[in-house]
C-alpha cells in the first residue's frame, strides 16, 4: 500500500481554505525541502500560456505573494491579463494545492521591505539581470554583475524594476493521493460571502 494514500473527507477540512492551506503547508514543511516552491501559470492577451516555478513568500487574508522582475515575461503577461493559477505539489505527502484568482502588484513599500531582507548578492543580481532577455553568453551577465557590484561598493542597492505580486484566491483545490487513482479532490469556491466546498471526480 502507498503510505501517501490517505482519505480526505469534507468533514476533515477547515471551513476557511486559508487555514486549511496553513495546516497542509505546516505538514509539508516537515518533509519537503522547499514547500514554498510553486508553479505559476499565466497567459498572454492572445491566450498563449506559460508556466514557471517561483517561491511563495507569504500569504494572509489578502492573498498569496511572490516576487519577480517587473520586466519579466510573467510580469508582462500579468499586466495584460491579471489572472493566474498556482500549484504547490508535495509528493512525500501525496498532496497538491491549486489556487486560482486575480493578481495585482504589491505596494512599493512592501516590495522594498522584502528586497532589503534579501542577501546583498541577490539584490545585486536583481539589479544586474534583465530577466528573460537574450544574452550573448554567461560572461555578459557576470560582467554586468561585476559592474554594479563595483559601482555600488558598500552602498545600498537601489530597488530595481522589481517587486511583488499578490494573487487573491477565487478557488482553492486540495488534492490527496488515493489508491487506484481514486484521488480525493475538494474545491473551495467563493459563494455568498463565504466558501462553498465541492467534491470533484478524479
Amino acid at each position: 500500500m502507498d503510505e501517501r494514500a490517505q482519505p480526505l473527507d469534507e468533514t476533515d477540512l477547515d471551513p476557511d481554505p486559508l487555514r486549511q492551506f496553513q495546516i497542509w503547508f505546516d505538514d509539508a514543511a516537515e518533509v519537503v525541502r522547499a514547500p514554498e516552491a510553486m508553479a505559476i501559470a499565466t497567459a498572454a492577451d492572445d491566450g498563449t500560456p506559460s508556466l514557471r516555478m517561483v517561491l511563495l513568500k507569504g500569504w494572509d487574508e489578502r492573498g498569496f505573494v511572490f516576487f519577480t522582475g517587473y520586466g519579466s515575461r510573467k510580469a508582462g503577461e500579468l499586466g495584460a491579463n491579471p489572472r493566474a493559477a498556482l500549484l504547490l505539489f508535495w509528493d512525500p505527502l501525496g498532496r497538491q494545492v491549486r489556487i486560482e484568482g486575480t493578481v495585482s502588484r504589491t505596494s512599493v513599500e512592501e516590495s522594498e521591505r522584502y528586497f532589503r531582507s534579501r542577501p546583498r548578492g541577490a539584490q545585486l543580481a536583481a539589479l544586474a539581470s534583465r530577466q528573460g532577455r537574450v544574452l550573448g553568453g554567461r560572461g555578459e551577465l557576470e560582467e554586468e554583475y561585476g559592474r554594479v557590484e563595483r559601482d555600488l561598493d558598500g552602498a545600498d542597492v537601489p530597488l530595481p524594476d522589481w517587486g511583488g505580486f499578490r494573487l487573491v484566491p477565487e478557488t482553492f483545490e486540495f488534492w490527496q493521493h488515493r489508491e487506484n487513482r481514486l484521488h480525493d479532490r475538494l474545491r473551495y469556491r467563493r459563494a455568498d460571502g463565504g466558501w462553498r466546498v465541492d467534491r470533484l471526480s478524479p
